[in-house]
């Protein structure tokens, strides 16, 4: 236990004192800063241009139908609230030449009820104007077939304006609410086992490529070593995430009146404890397996040039598990057979099970299963990788084979 301190104790060391690693951070930590206070230098632009609110962008109707023309004319504007509409019986010509010069921002040419033109400068991927104004004409249409039946105007407005009450009782999950971070914890998993994988391949190689490591055999287990490597890169990568989604939470607090009722903000900062609980569960689990791995591959490395070449089965192994989570993610479909079998299988079970868990309902006793195999397959996996890093660190020459490994584990 003295030796794994000690050993803990210096890889944290050289963590907290990489430039690199103290640098990402203190960016990280910044470019959030400056997203989550940007709404509030926003602000004081806009103030110091004036305290006058921004002109609304016009928009241009013309109908051919002078009957309709002040009926559509109050539709449109009741509908497009964050426009000037503005009523014009100018050519076709004109309109276009209003709009390319910035005039207007776009407009309705409307022959008829069934038939209209949309002009607009750039066609934004958001832009749902024509939708909105099929909605209001086919309202207008049907008003008129039923005054044209007879059915008196203002039962008719009444027909087809009459109020829906519905409700929506959620008896399981709500993917949208968790949609966002569910989504960044995913991506942060992938990010941290990546590049902290890396770093621990990286680091044993280095001191195999200096004998340090024919030294440090000798005196310390190697268990103590592989697990003070890995629980050190572990600590070092949950530090960083703290630091960062830390100061996203703080920057957010101070600016969460400038954010107004932004679903999408307001739902990655509105995690329920009882999954953040799970997050970092399976976080940290499912850190420890690819990073034992990783720390096991790297002591097998001859060359520090071969270390990607080494763990790139390892990252394939990974990247295939963060596909599978991530179609299912996106499809909304994350209790199908794949996943299910995802859930308990060490390598995959740290993503789709919080998955589920985040989208879904899942019983108590999967959720138990997913973990115990997982911690199970943790220290499995951790003796396993010290037994590689023993003979590994000590062979030299060309890269060796996974069966002479293998063999020499089993030996020792």
């Amino acid at each position: 236990m003295k030796q794994f301190g000690k050993i803990l104790k210096f890889e944290l060391k050289y963590y907290f004192k990489n430039k690199v690693f103290v640098g990402v951070t203190v960016l990280l930590v910044l470019l959030i800063a400056a997203v989550m206070f940007f709404p509030r230098f926003a602000s004081m632009l806009n103030s110091k241009n004036g305290d006058e609110p921004s002109e609304r962008s016009v928009m241009l109707i013309k109908t051919e139908s002078s009957e309709q023309e002040p009926l559509i004319s109050q539709a449109f504007t009741e509908a497009f609230v964050n426009y000037d509409v503005q009523i014009t019986q100018d050519s076709n010509d004109a309109i276009q030449e209003a709009i390319t010069s910035g005039k207007a921002e776009c407009a309705f040419v409307i022959s008829e009820l069934t038939s209209y033109i949309y002009y607009v400068g750039n066609l934004s991927m958001y832009d749902m104007n024509t939708e909105t104004a099929d909605s209001i004409l086919q309202n207008i249409y049907r008003v008129n077939a039923m005054i044209s039946g007879g059915i008196p105007a203002q039962q008719a407005g009444e027909i087809m304006s009459v109020p829906i009450e519905s409700q929506t009782q959620n008896l399981g999950k709500d993917q949208m609410q968790n949609y966002w971070y569910t989504y960044i914890m995913i991506f942060a998993l992938y990010m941290v086992i990546l590049l902290y994988g890396q770093m621990v391949a990286t680091n044993v190689a280095t001191e195999k490529s200096s004998r340090a490591m024919e030294v440090l055999i000798t005196s310390a287990k190697p268990a103590a070593m592989m697990f003070g490597k890995v629980i050190a890169s572990c600590l070092a990568g949950l530090v960083q995430l703290i630091a960062v989604f830390g100061s996203a939470i703080l920057f957010y607090s101070l600016n969460k009146d400038r954010w107004g009722d932004n679903p999408i903000v307001a739902s990655i900062f509105d995690m329920p404890p009882g999954l953040l609980v799970y997050m970092l569960v399976f976080f940290v689990l499912g850190f420890f397996i690819y990073a034992f791995l990783y720390g096991a591959i790297g002591s097998t490395a001859s060359k520090l040039e071969d270390i990607n070449t080494s763990v790139l089965p390892v990252t394939m192994l990974f990247i295939i598990a963060f596909i599978v989570v991530m179609y299912s993610f996106s499809s909304g479909n994350v209790d199908n057979t794949l996943m299910k079998i995802c859930s308990y299988i060490p390598f995959t079970s740290s993503m789709a099970m919080f998955t589920r868990i985040a989208m879904s309902t899942v019983p108590w006793y999967a959720i138990a299963a997913s973990i115990v195999i997982l911690i199970g397959s943790v220290i499995g996996i951790g003796v396993l990788s010290a037994k590689i890093y023993r003979v590994g660190v000590l062979l030299y020459g060309t890269t060796p084979k996974i069966g002479s490994i293998l063999k020499s584990v089993w030996k020792a």
